[in-house]
């Protein structure tokens, strides 16, 4: 998973597309910004009021955006948006 497709991923699990910036701070919603400098790093952050909360720094792209999948698809099992599907007809519950 990368920048290029977590949003398919999130949106595929049912979180909204506007809870998620990527490449750009936004406000109320969970940003994934690629960081330069000494280091190249990946943050992953929630932004309200133009504040970070929640705020992690990875060094892969691919752990910080499986990082934000992890965190947003337990809180839509959560909420009760995802779960188990029922057991299809003819086999065990």
């Amino acid at each position: 998973m990368n920048v290029e497709s977590i949003a398919k991923w999130l949106a595929a699990i049912g979180v909204p597309p506007e809870v998620i910036s990527i490449d750009a701070e936004a406000d109320n919603a969970w940003c994934v910004l690629r960081t330069e400098g000494a280091q190249v790093g990946w943050e992953v952050f929630w932004r309200e009021q133009g504040n970070r909360y929640d705020w992690a720094r990875f060094s892969s792209e691919h752990v910080a955006c499986n990082y934000l999948f992890g965190r947003l698809a337990w809180t839509q099992v959560a909420r009760g948006a995802v779960g188990l599907l029922p057991p299809k007809e003819g086999q065990p519950s």
